[in-house]
């Protein structure tokens, strides 16, 4: 009984972890470029490669998860996942102790984690199959549970690996509408339906507030210690003159002492090639079309030619095209914005997005768009 409902509950997280990151596979695949990326693990060449491994950790998570479920090659099931487990547990170890990745995406945009309590997570997951593992050894030297001794075992292992297959095609459909359009479930701040104006709003009546902490060291005695922004104006001894605390550059750090309203949206940002900021003139217009794009030296010369052509024939709407290339388009205005902010919006590379007084009523990737 108890480990009959260890092992579903050990499943059902597995299925679940990996069911979130499969509809928003593309998402999942940002931050394994994080982990890719010279700030972490300095392996800038396998960025390229951020969606193919993400697809196979992703299988791997949702059919061993599933496998775990039906009881089906126990032992090479827990096996694989006491495995993947250890794995999942090094990446939130070294992404926790060298603060490098914030968010290790463990449950997509669906649940949010920090890095210390997504390690926390792996380390039980861990705990539990090695229990499972030893509960269960007893019928490992026993022959497979669904084997084919006779016609009743022979049928109920035929029906598991059966539904085994569906869970399979549903997963993949899933997963190919995430990766080719948008996801199909949005998990992200910038659902349609999302007004713009009013999380903005949220916002700034409930911002979260930061204090720099400064490193100051001793010249004298070699002592360092952190001192807040506030404690240091107070306290004179730390800047008058012929003190001997000076600030250590580049040991500074910002921490967050109250958390405000939180949402993704606080990333929303857009300016004119200028730096001027026209975000303000974007959330409140009637009618804005824009169109974003991440990555603008991918986007195809014809499919930009289509979009723009398209966008230009909406009257009466504010138009504008962003990215991170002021020179990205050619008929509309171009704008500004952070190629992570504008990744957070959507998955498609470009996409468009249509406002309504700030209300996401529309999101399509471009060749969607323009079909």
């Amino acid at each position: 009984m108890i480990k009959g409902l260890l092992r579903f509950i050990i499943a059902v997280i597995f299925i679940l972890s990996g069911f979130v990151k499969a509809v928003d596979l593309v998402g999942f695949s940002f931050k394994m470029e994080e982990y890719f990326s010279p700030a972490v693990f300095n392996m800038p060449f396998f960025e390229k490669f951020a969606l193919l491994f993400s697809i196979i950790v992703v299988m791997l998570e949702l059919f061993l998860g599933f496998m775990l479920l039906l009881k089906l090659k126990l032992k090479f099931t827990l096996s694989a996942l006491i495995v993947l487990c250890i794995f999942f547990g090094f990446l939130t170890f070294y992404s926790a102790y060298f603060n490098v990745v914030t968010d290790c995406g463990c449950f997509g945009d669906a649940i949010k984690f920090t890095p210390w309590q997504s390690f926390i997570k792996d380390i039980v997951l861990l705990a539990g199959l090695i229990i499972l593992f030893i509960l269960y050894k007893k019928e490992f030297r026993k022959k497979d549970s669904y084997g084919y001794n006779n016609d009743r075992k022979e049928s109920s292992g035929k029906f598991k690996y059966y539904i085994l297959g569906a869970f399979s095609l549903v997963m993949i459909y899933i997963m190919t509408q995430g990766i080719m359009h948008e996801p199909l479930i949005d998990f992200r701040d910038y659902k349609i339906g999302t007004n713009l104006k009013t999380e903005k709003e949220k916002i700034n009546k409930n911002p979260s507030e930061y204090k720099t902490f400064y490193s100051l060291k001793n010249q004298k005695t070699g002592e360092v210690v952190k001192v807040n922004q506030d404690d240091y104006i107070k306290e004179t001894q730390y800047w008058e003159e012929g003190s001997p605390w000076k600030i250590e550059e580049g040991k500074n750090e910002s921490v967050l002492v109250k958390e405000g309203y939180k949402s993704e949206i606080v990333k929303f940002k857009i300016e004119d090639p200028s730096g001027a900021e026209i975000t303000e003139s974007i959330i409140n217009a009637p009618k804005a079309i824009v169109v974003f794009s991440y990555h603008p030296k991918e986007v195809p010369a014809d499919l930009l030619q289509k979009v723009e052509a398209k966008v230009n024939a909406q009257k009466g709407a504010l138009i504008y095209g962003v990215s991170t290339d002021p020179n990205t388009f050619k008929t509309i205005k171009n704008a500004m914005m952070d190629g992570t902010g504008i990744k957070t919006i959507a998955r498609s590379n470009p996409f468009v997005l249509i406002l309504e007084n700030g209300k996401i009523v529309d999101k399509q990737p471009a060749k969607d768009y323009v079909k």
